[in-house]
């Protein structure tokens, strides 16, 4: 192989493994995101940021889109760079198929090998070419039902959160200004131990799934960054009770709602240095705001 093919080979294998080392992050390592899938998400996200109306809510839909089909060019560019320096003499083509040694050609049996089609009009002529091309086949096969698998994940983790969000604004309606303070203090705070879990899982989403905060909620009543707050006002009503039972609860709500803070702010560098001001930034990014609030977005 000449130098030329060498350096095909090299920069091939090395989108290869830039795609393998995406998905790994994103996907499976916990608590982790591929470099190529967050950079894509935030820059939607932030494009998203300046747009008006309903095209601000389907960009982080569109990014995942961006995030799969980035991980299939990789896959399909870096393994046709590892075929380009072996065509046209390193595959059998069949009869009526003309012998190319260009870079279209191994892109199309990149395409092929990669979507599991397998035509067969042109085949691999030595084992470890033939190695080479099953070992596609298979990353193939997987990267498919990774994206399945992740898009499956996405939405229960965006559906715990609305969940979360349309509790809260439910407790506000059937509370009233008086929240906890006009319940029997028993079941106040069995509903607030119940709340607290809920921020918990929504926490743990976030740094499982750091994907699902790109994500803008058409409806207020189902956006966690609007009503977040009030959960805020629920802990410290909790606390200032005379109920013990409903102190506690109260101490739970708020020590949940400190590490969903804590999440928001090293996971995607909201400021503040309480947890109130980590929410009101967290308000501002997504533009959905309580009442009263004006709609200043940050830069």
């Amino acid at each position: 192989m000449d130098f030329e093919g060498t350096l095909w080979t090299v920069l091939g294998a090395g989108l290869v493994l830039l795609m393998l080392v995406d998905v790994f992050r994103t996907l499976l390592y916990p608590h982790g995101s591929g470099p190529l899938g967050r950079a894509i998400m935030r820059g939607f996200w932030l494009v998203s940021r300046k747009l008006r109306g309903r095209g601000s809510f389907i960009a982080a839909p569109l990014a995942m889109a961006a995030v799969i089909g980035a991980w299939a060019s990789l896959a399909a560019i870096g393994w046709a760079l590892l075929y380009l320096p072996q065509l046209p003499a390193g595959f059998v083509h069949g009869p009526g198929v003309p012998q190319r040694g260009d870079f279209a050609e191994a892109l199309y049996i990149s395409l092929v090998t990669l979507s599991t089609l397998g035509f067969g009009d042109i085949v691999p002529a030595n084992p470890l070419l033939r190695l080479v091309v099953a070992l596609q086949a298979v990353t193939g096969f997987g990267l498919l039902t990774a994206t399945v698998t992740w898009i499956l994940q996405m939405y229960p983790a965006l559906n715990r959160r609305r969940t979360l969000a349309h509790q809260l604004n439910l407790f506000r309606e059937a509370a009233g200004p008086s929240g906890v303070l006009s319940l029997d203090p028993g079941h106040a705070a069995g509903l607030l131990e119940s709340m607290a879990g809920n921020v918990a899982s929504v926490s743990i989403d976030l740094l499982a799934f750091h994907e699902t905060y790109y994500f803008r909620e058409i409806e207020q009543r189902g956006s966690l960054p609007a009503t977040v707050a009030y959960a805020q006002d629920l802990a410290s009503q909790a606390q200032h009770s005379d109920s013990l039972e409903l102190q506690f609860a109260g101490r739970m709500l708020h020590a949940s709602l400190d590490a969903l803070a804590e999440v928001l702010r090293g996971k995607f560098g909201h400021t503040g240095a309480t947890s109130s001001a980590v929410f009101d930034s967290y308000e501002r990014h997504h533009r959905h705001l309580r009442r009263g609030k004006p709609d200043t977005d940050v830069p």
